[in-house]
């Protein structure tokens, strides 16, 4: 620990899902983000640094937000596949664990989704009503505020719904469908301008909640000595973005603001998500932990570090749909190797074979298969579209996304550009050998070695050690204690797994100093919440008690 906690800055984070940079800072930097009405966000990447190219590490939330919270690559920690509950290594801790213990108030509102149970030591306060405010005088905290108005189920709400969904943004601000400039793999329908007028009204509207929290931070007299981090999961919800492992599926904007520290201006340089932990340690003079694989982006000072010249990224199971992809970025280039070519880059997948979006390519790649029935030439889609809804797809793709933002033009078998493919190749190679990819083997072989013969295990009671400190004999484990009985009852762990339920709020084992009574509980991300021992006001000796209730603060 490098620095007393009362001269550390306080952490913001504020977050939300499936938007590639469709800002208005970023309109000249990436397609459509003219069309954008985002004061609140376009005000603060003036006073802050904007960055032009920011990736998220899979183009999947859960996966993704596994990098963003612990600094590893999914694919080395095992949080590729969409969903999957993860064990992790015994030595990976969350982001809010490393703050709390350092002496932070650690919130969380409300959505968590990081590929594995937070445990109840995380946040102080894991709520949809978690904030800063709530915390003890003089407090630092980081606060984690995690919105879903820019979710991909929001973008296909018929009018009055979308009305009712965006009740701030204003009638001159209404994105008109028949202004929308397509990207060029999607049909010029009424069902897909429809779909991306609503995603730029859902992101006005996003922009307002973000406004109000900035609000807050400077009624509170919090503006100048707090960092604020603004991200996106991954890019938007539509076909060839999220859940594509290519440029519209891993772009995202990313702004920080520091005051007095971090010099506005826009960054250039090609930066993961992944470093966003690491980052946060550095600035607020904590040690990083070895065990994270990302480098910090600034330094306590707010100077920017250099930074490694590639971003990684990649996708693995996503429901029903099995692929393996990986991809590399460095300077204009983006490299996808496809693991399996002879897989549909647009496999069935029942969640999203649903959306508006979805539906229609599927028709108009059955209206061609029966144009072709009927001996006539296919017209209802361009090359460009069909891209996606190919039976196939190529084993490896180079593209450069300066010259072609959209990567519709595939330069892998252009001689003139064989030395960046084999330099990109090379890099990817030996990322893959420095941190091992969990993805390449069968799922069924990693389960097992997390859930022997499908049984989930269950973290070991935790117990009073000799030296009256609060012990668990399951490697990896977090300990947590209550002077408050735990409520009854347990939620869903799928609930508790996606943030919509929560453990409630414990405090650190460390803090314990005999207290009585108490009840104290312990977790291993992957494993099934411990048993609750209760240490009774009167009974020296620890009872464990029957069922396995959820905490609450």
């Amino acid at each position: 620990m490098r620095s007393s906690i009362v001269n550390r800055p306080n952490i913001l984070w504020i977050s939300t899902h499936d938007i590639n940079p469709h800002l208005g800072t970023y309109a000249g930097v990436w397609p459509g983000a003219e069309r954008a009405r985002t004061p609140n966000l376009d005000r603060l990447a003036a006073h802050g640094a904007r960055f032009d190219r920011a990736y998220a590490s899979a183009p999947v939330c859960a996966p993704s937000r596994s990098a963003v919270m612990t600094g590893c690559h999914p694919t080395s920690i095992g949080t590729m596949h969409m969903r999957s509950n993860a064990v992790l290594p015994d030595e990976v801790q969350l982001l809010p664990e490393i703050l709390r213990e350092a002496g932070y108030y650690t919130t969380n509102n409300w959505f968590r989704d990081f590929q594995t149970e937070a445990p109840g030591t995380a946040f102080d306060d894991d709520s949809n009503s978690s904030h800063w405010r709530d915390r003890p005088e003089g407090a630092r905290f980081f606060a984690a505020f995690h919105g879903l108005i820019t979710h991909e189920s929001q973008i296909y709400l018929d009018p009055e719904e979308l009305r009712e969904a965006t009740p701030h943004v204003a009638e001159a601000d209404r994105c008109d469908p028949s202004a929308v400039t397509l990207p060029p793999y999607h049909p010029d329908t009424e069902t897909f301008r429809r779909a991306w007028a609503n995603y730029f009204d859902l992101i006005a509207e996003m922009d307002h909640w973000v406004g109000t929290i900035l609000d807050q931070l400077e009624e509170d007299g919090l503006a100048e000595s707090t960092i604020v981090v603004f991200w996106s999961d991954h890019g938007a919800g539509f076909p060839g973005h999220k859940r594509w492992a290519g440029e519209a599926g891993l772009r995202v904007p990313l702004i920080v603001r520091w005051p007095g520290r971090l010099e506005p201006g826009a960054v250039a340089e090609p930066v993961g998500l992944v470093s966003l932990a690491p980052t946060m340690l550095e600035m607020c003079g904590l040690d990083i932990p070895s065990w994270m694989q990302a480098g910090p982006l600034l330094d306590r000072t707010g100077a920017r570090r250099e930074t490694p010249p590639h971003v990684f990224g990649g996708r693995d199971r996503m429901d029903e749909q099995e692929d393996t992809v990986r991809t590399v970025r460095e300077g204009r280039f983006r490299y996808v190797r496809n693991l399996h070519p002879d897989r549909p880059p647009m496999q069935h997948c029942h969640y999203p074979d649903a959306l508006a979006t979805w539906a229609e390519l599927r028709e108009l790649a059955f209206a061609e298969a029966t144009q072709r029935g009927s001996g006539d030439q296919p017209d209802h889609l361009t090359e460009a579209q069909r891209t996606l809804v190919a039976p196939r797809k190529p084993a490896e793709l180079l593209f450069d996304t300066e010259a072609d933002p959209h990567e519709m033009t595939d330069l892998a078998g252009d001689p003139r550009h064989r030395q960046d493919l084999e330099r990109l190749r090379e890099a990817l190679d030996t990322w893959t050998t420095d941190h091992g990819d969990l993805g390449l083997l069968e799922e069924a072989e990693l389960l097992e070695s997390w859930r022997p013969c499908g049984r989930l295990q269950q973290t070991g009671t935790p117990r009073l050690g000799e030296d009256g400190r609060l012990v668990c004999d399951t490697p990896g484990t977090r300990i947590g204690w209550s002077s408050a009985p735990p409520a009854p009852g347990s939620a869903p762990r799928q609930a508790r797994l996606m943030g919509t339920a929560s453990e409630g709020s414990w405090q650190l084992a460390s803090t314990y100093r005999g207290q009585r009574p108490a009840w104290v509980r312990a977790w291993k991300p992957g494993f099934d919440p411990s048993e609750t021992l209760h240490l009774p006001a009167q009974d020296p000796s620890p009872v464990g008690t029957e069922e396995e209730p959820s905490a609450s603060a």
